[in-house]
């Protein structure tokens, strides 16, 4: 692992076209050796495009690796930065939303798993100190090494998913510490609900939803993609609920504003996760 830091770090350091072709080099060497990897976002785009054509959907798997090997380089690159120099190459749109929730309490940020969402994150953290569950890398050494990353900016609360990590996040934004909050990953049955996420049924985790009951926060989504030569950080008007007594809604609400923004950027979400893996009773797998 620790080579492969050297790579990234190297990498990182280029600059230009050379930086540019060092990044695809290793993005089409990914595509190629994670067989694994890439049978599952060929088959989650096979899921969510079923209209597209086989060709249309290995040349999207490609762009989606290529992107993946970018960003991973980009936040690796963006870590190092003095914070004047990260504010020009990575923008914020729509912050007006952020702050009118923030003077009114306790805030959410719902920001769904799209690739550049690290970056998202460490540029954010130049504008406020944030709260956030992580999940731990499968490498000591590349877990310390994110970790360390993560934390560049205005130490930030990161929370290593858990036992007790929801409880712990939730008071930090019962204190008036904006949450960064990723809840659209497959977690398995237990505080789930099935929802329809980009025509599919999804097991879907309701801690969104039980956290706004328990704070009164309010939900801001915010998206970080590539767009037009920098990346840009998007806040997108709150959500406002009622009691929430059945938390379907809310999380219905939830994944169809993620699949609005999966489909104007396809190839910038995290497919290489098996998003589907928790299926109803009686469904069988769809990752054989």
């Amino acid at each position: 692992m620790s080579w492969t830091l050297t790579l990234v770090r190297f990498v990182a350091g280029l600059r230009g076209f050379s930086r540019e072709l060092a990044v695809a080099a290793i993005g089409y060497l990914a595509y190629s050796l994670a067989w694994r990897r890439r049978a599952i976002a060929r088959r989650n785009l096979c899921l969510c495009f079923p209209d597209e054509s086989a060709k249309g959907i290995r040349l999207l798997t490609l762009k989606h690796f290529l992107f993946y090997a970018k960003a991973f380089i980009d936040r690796t690159f963006f870590w190092s930065l003095e914070p004047e120099e990260l504010r020009r190459q990575v923008h914020l749109h729509g912050q007006q939303h952020f702050l009118t929730a923030l003077n009114r309490g306790p805030v959410i940020l719902l920001a769904p798993h799209f690739l550049g969402l690290d970056i998202g994150l460490t540029r954010l953290q130049l504008e406020t100190k944030l709260v956030s569950v992580y999940s731990g890398q499968g490498s000591p050494v590349l877990d310390a090494f994110v970790l360390n990353g993560r934390s560049r900016y205005n130490s930030p609360i990161l929370i290593k998913r858990g036992k007790g990590a929801i409880l712990r996040f939730v008071r930090h934004v019962q204190k008036g510490i904006p949450g960064y909050f990723l809840p659209d990953m497959d977690f398995g049955r237990r505080n789930s609900v099935f929802a329809k996420f980009m025509g599919q049924s999804a097991a879907t985790v309701t801690s969104l939803a039980r956290i706004v009951q328990s704070t009164g926060a309010s939900i801001v989504p915010v998206v970080t993609v590539w767009r037009e030569g920098c990346y840009e950080v998007t806040f997108y008007p709150a959500w406002t609920h009622g009691p929430l007594e059945d938390l379907l809604p809310c999380v219905q609400t939830m994944n169809d504003f993620i699949a609005e923004r999966i489909r104007e950027t396809p190839e910038q979400y995290l497919w290489t996760h098996r998003r589907f893996k928790t299926r109803p009773p009686g469904d069988p797998s769809v990752y054989q």
